[in-house]
């Protein structure tokens, strides 16, 4: 997004954004030429009217004729008929075309940012993209349907009220497309201020947006700390940041459509005096300038509607912008051309070799340093050590997040960057320490990687997650809603939720990430003894700052900045007297019967 941020200035300067909305507009060809048959109909119907007024005039009123009146007075009546059906048209068509491309660029930005790389929301907040999938993608809607049939509209307007005008008194038509450049000149000047300021508003109210999304995300976080205050000022502060924002954008438009109506009316007043003093020279009938009047005044309202319009398409351009930025974003992390095929069956064997990673939001930090180990078909292997060891960073990679700037990381004898990233992630599951739960029923929740799961397999898959008990006594049983995040869950139930989610994978390779470092001993006796029965016959990674966990391990690798330092069994490791052993004072008893158990 960087990149696209660096030319922002560059685009904000035109509508060139909304060009971008073209291929959304041509998919429904049908709506598109209702709205344009509707809309041309109605302006037509509109540069008519004069025509009529013009004949009344000069021919009802100078010979008395009642019949010629009452037959065009049912003509305008007619065609008054004819106008509010067009326009009734319309508003369909366009409203419903606005609605039917919003959904689909929604549909679309929204796909497109669930498969960018982790890199990607390492530096962007999550409430600041949502604001551009609803605030922005709303002031679109906006512009596509009804700002853009009016803008439209106008211009039919205005080009046909010229074009009437020359035709009925070329004199009068020379003064009024003489000052068209006066006009045209300040608004687009103006209207060059008024994207600026629009797009400086919508990026302002967007951040505001993400801090309102994280705070009450973390509701309970913020009154537990006492935090309320601090959050409301902060929050506070953004939103009058956004108005102030605004308002600049509110001033140059109010100045924009001050200076437009003033310079349009006064030239229209200037013609009609001139035409006036022609009237009673006689020189030009009453009829004729009637008739210029009304085009002028079509043509001057329509000029005047165009500047309103300006500025909303200005800001609807500012949110295209901001939408296709998204859309820009390139994911470095993609599937080759030419992927390789994984083994089939999965054998579940892991490997690095010589990886050196440093975060991209923080190149010059390395999180690995040439590491390597090998993890064998079926074995359980532990990763433990210090805080910032680099023991996470081995499961993004993995499940391919990132890739490493040297080194490779293998399953089955695969490069991971040589084989379909889906395909990889799908012979991986994993049970996270924060487990996520989506506001949904716990079917749902189970199911999430296999949404054609039936009942009696998420059902088997909880039990073995010793979950389904719990279930049953839920009132709604598996459709039960959990709330946000899985609020209503304790956290066993949370991870013995994942945990079924992952029985239902049925991956050969598992990666379990504190999976019960959260956990009160009952709860953490019931997840062991079901992450027990989801690691038989897998290839197992464990991630442990607790050792306890661990000790069941075929294998233990002892991380300290990005390095495997020590390898072997708890027993070993613990004669060895290195890290390891440090930390196992640390977690246990001198006289703890597990240590002295698991030593002998």
């Amino acid at each position: 997004m960087a990149g696209a941020m660096q030319t922002e200035k560059k685009k904000s300067r035109s509508l060139r954004p909304l060009g971008r909305l073209t291929p959304y507009v041509m998919r429904y060809r049908g709506l598109v030429t209702g709205a344009l048959f509707s809309l041309a109909l109605a302006a037509l119907t509109s540069l008519a009217l004069p025509l009529a007024v013009r004949r009344m005039i000069d021919h009802g009123f100078s010979y008395s004729d009642g019949r010629f009146i009452n037959s065009y007075f049912i003509m305008l009546m007619a065609m008054a008929v004819v106008l509010a059906i067009a326009s009734a048209l319309r508003y369909f068509f366009v409203i419903t075309l606005g609605e039917r491309i919003v959904s689909d660029l929604r549909r679309d930005v929204f796909a497109h940012v669930t498969r960018l790389s982790a890199s990607f929301f390492d530096v962007n907040q999550s409430g600041e993209i949502v604001s551009r999938l609803t605030a922005d993608t709303t002031q679109i809607k906006s512009a596509v349907g009804a700002t853009a049939s009016v803008a439209l509209r106008n211009i039919i307007l205005c080009l046909g009220a010229i074009v009437m005008m020359v035709v009925t008194s070329p004199k009068l038509a020379s003064l009024v497309l003489s000052a068209i450049p006066l006009i045209v000149f300040p608004l687009v000047a103006f209207g060059r201020s008024v994207r600026k300021r629009s797009r400086a508003a919508q990026d302002t109210l967007a951040e505001a947006s993400a801090f309102a999304n994280e705070t009450i995300a973390a509701t309970r976080t913020v009154q537990a700390f006492g935090g309320e205050t601090a959050a409301t000022s902060r929050y506070g502060n953004a939103v009058e940041a956004a108005y102030t924002a605004a308002r600049a954008a509110i001033r140059s438009r109010s100045l924009l459509t001050g200076i437009a109506i003033t310079l349009i009316f006064g030239s229209v007043v200037a013609v009609l005096w001139v035409g006036a003093r022609n009237v009673l020279e006689g020189t030009l009938s009453a009829g004729t300038l009637g008739q210029f009047l009304l085009y002028s005044v079509i043509a001057a309202g329509s000029l005047g509607a165009l500047s309103e319009v300006w500025g909303e398409l200005s800001q609807a351009a500012g949110a295209a912008d901001r939408l296709t930025e998204l859309l820009d974003e390139v994911s470095p992390i993609v599937t080759p051309a030419s992927p390789v095929a994984l083994p089939d069956p999965s054998l579940g064997r892991v490997e690095f070799a010589d990886v050196h990673f440093a975060y991209p939001s923080r190149p010059d930090t390395s999180a690995l340093h040439g590491l390597s180990f090998a993890v064998k078909p079926g074995e359980t292997v532990a990763i433990v050590g210090p805080s910032g060891a680099g023991k996470t960073t081995i499961f993004s990679l993995l499940l391919r997040f990132y890739d490493p700037q040297q080194g490779a990381v293998t399953i089955d004898g695969v490069d991971a960057r040589a084989t379909d990233t889906g395909g990889l992630r799908q012979r991986i599951a994993i049970v996270p320490q924060d487990v996520t739960i989506f506001a949904a029923s716990i079917h749902d929740n189970i199911a999430f990687g296999r949404p054609s799961a039936t009942r009696e397999e998420v059902r088997a898959a909880a039990a073995a997650a010793q979950a389904d008990e719990f279930i049953a006594r839920l009132a709604e049983g598996y459709d039960t809603k959990v709330g946000e995040r899985g609020i209503m869950l304790s956290g066993g139930q949370r991870q013995r939720i994942a945990i079924a989610r992952a029985i239902l994978k049925n991956a050969p390779i598992l990666l379990l990430d504190e999976a019960t470092s959260a956990l009160d001993a009952e709860s953490e006796t019931l997840v062991q003894r079901a992450l027990d029965g989801l690691m038989d016959g897998r290839t197992t990674l464990i991630i442990a700052h607790r050792l306890a966990t661990v000790l069941k391990a075929d294998r233990i690798l002892v991380l300290d900045q990005g390095r495997v330092v020590e390898e072997g069994t708890h027993q070993s490791l613990v004669r060895q007297g290195g890290i390891y052993a440090k930390l196992a004072r640390l977690q246990f008893d001198a006289g703890s019967e597990e240590l002295l158990a698991a030593v002998k």
